[in-house]
């Protein structure tokens, strides 16, 4: 597992809300702590193909269907980021962001927490 990967992800139980369901999921936690495998908890950032995010924002970053490996148009929405026991991934990862796109979700990120 390392950053960047997309996984389905099991995310129940949730209340009010947040995202709830299997649903894709992209692994944002550092890979030294994706990498040792006794480590219980991963950081994750769900996806939705509801129309309401489906528009640009400071803290939504936006996929279009089959970019990567995403089966749906789909927004990832960086203000519900949540950390999640790795066993509610479901294995193998789906597909991968890498480069100006794993930018953009840093700078969402930035955006939500402020940083």
């Amino acid at each position: 597992m390392v950053r960047g990967e997309i996984f389905f992800i099991d995310f129940k139980p949730r209340s009010g809300s947040e995202q709830a369901g299997r649903r894709p999921g992209l692994l944002v936690s550092h890979d030294s702590f994706n990498s040792v495998p006794t480590w219980q908890s991963v950081t994750v950032v769900p996806f939705t193909t509801s129309s309401r995010w489906l528009r640009p924002s400071p803290t939504t970053v936006l996929f279009k269907k089959g970019e990567c490996g995403l089966p749906k148009e789909c927004a990832l929405l960086a203000h519900q980021i949540t950390t999640v026991d790795r066993s509610k991934l479901v294995l193998p990862a789906v597909g991968r962001i890498t480069g100006a796109k794993l930018d953009e979700v840093s700078e969402a990120l930035r955006n939500y927490l402020d940083l």
